[in-house]
């Protein structure tokens, strides 16, 4: 069962930049946006 999400692709494109192509902490980056630095249900 798959759960929709809420967060749009872009907004997900844009977080992982932050990390891998500008090379900010991914604490860092979940603080700014508001979003847990853990990844759930992958």
């Amino acid at each position: 069962m798959m759960s929709s999400s809420k967060f749009s692709d872009e907004f997900k494109r844009d977080a992982v930049a932050q990390i891998t192509e500008r090379g900010y902490p991914v604490r860092e980056v979940s603080q700014r946006l508001g979003v847990s630095p853990y990844v759930s249900g992958v």
